[in-house]
């Protein structure tokens, strides 16, 4: 079952086998972003440990896109530090997918944003001093996904 879109076997993997699914009772920080143009909406929940992030969890309603880059963040930034997984980029989310069609880059896009929200909300809650890039990240998202 392909679909109208050429997903790849790890897009398809992790759509219908999502890791991290569901929510986190008292997270430490929550980042909800949300497409108004093709209708997806994520929601990443984190508890921080230390500085790791020590558990991760998502809610995505969406396509296969979006829930697959939704799950394959969590993978890849779950034992992080804040630090390491700020450095995640839509490219790191798109490869470790084996690509993505190009109508649905904006999926990866909003996965790296609601992950940037959650550190954020984590950062304000907790009072620590917020990166200048992820201020300026957050400035730039609650213009574009705030639904």
């Amino acid at each position: 079952m392909r679909g109208q879109f050429n997903y790849s076997k790890k897009v398809l993997k992790h759509f219908r086998n999502p890791h991290n699914l569901g929510s986190i009772k008292q997270p430490d920080g929550v980042g909800e972003v949300g497409n108004m143009a093709c209708g997806d909406v994520m929601k990443l929940y984190i508890k921080v440990e230390g500085n790791n992030i020590s558990e991760i969890k998502f809610e995505t309603y969406g396509c296969a896109a979006a829930i697959a880059t939704s799950s394959v963040i969590t993978d890849l930034v779950k034992g992080k530090t804040i630090n390491e997984a700020l450095e995640m980029t839509n490219k790191s989310v798109i490869d470790s997918l084996d690509g993505l069609p190009p109508i649905k880059i904006h999926c990866s896009l909003l996965s790296v944003d609601a992950l940037n929200e959650a550190i954020y909300n984590y950062l304000v809650k907790n009072k620590k001093e917020i990166p200048e890039i992820l201020a300026a990240r957050h400035k730039r998202i609650e213009v574009l996904h705030k639904h």
